[in-house]
């Protein structure tokens, strides 16, 4: 199969963020086809459309790195029912200006953990809605609410529990076969 690259989000900004630890995971997991590059967001400004004339070089960095990958890949904490403000700053800064929307026709994934027994679904939906409105083709299956429990993902990435880390191999490939899928009907370059 064709090598894609992807682009990951970290939902949160912590440094020790359990979603950042299963983002070194999935990174790990993902198959070889898989060039997974993150894509960070923490310097952005606030978004506001007075930027929209002439965009911060931060902010023209970062929707070039989003235009520069076949896919994106969204790893998030689920912050009082919804997904992190920085998380929803980058995606206003990714969608703006008006007809310049770096997520249009881009394929995405979202995943994210928590210590909840209902891991991040709440948070997940709503990110689910905003990329609908960005026009961004989502992967609907497999669903991933991770519940973490101490010890389940090291700080470099290694999962310790198999049935996980064969879960989140399998998410990988999923992801990988939608990618394809996806550009197999929208071309990137279209």
């Amino acid at each position: 199969m064709t090598t894609h690259k992807v682009g990951y989000f970290v939902g949160s900004l912590a440094k020790n963020s359990i979603n950042r630890k299963l983002a070194k995971a999935l990174v790990r997991l993902a198959p070889p086809e898989l060039d997974m590059t993150e894509i960070r967001f923490a310097d952005l400004p606030l978004y506001s459309y007075d930027y929209d004339p002439n965009y911060p070089p931060v902010a023209r960095a970062f929707k070039e790195a989003i235009a520069a990958v076949d896919g994106v890949l969204f790893v998030t904490p689920e912050y009082n029912r919804s997904i992190p403000g920085a998380l929803k700053n980058a995606i206003d800064w990714a969608s703006r200006p008006y007809g310049t929307n770096s997520l249009a026709r881009k394929p995405s994934a979202v995943i994210g953990t928590s210590p909840g027994a209902i891991g991040t679904a709440v948070g997940q939906q709503h990110l689910r809605s905003i990329l609908s409105f960005c026009n961004s083709p989502q992967m609907n299956a497999p669903e991933a609410y991770i519940q973490f429990k101490p010890g389940l993902i090291a700080d470099d990435g290694e999962v310790t529990n198999e049935g996980t880390e064969q879960f989140l191999r399998k998410f990988m490939e999923e992801f990988h076969i939608f990618i394809a899928r996806v550009l197999s009907v929208l071309p990137k370059d279209a």
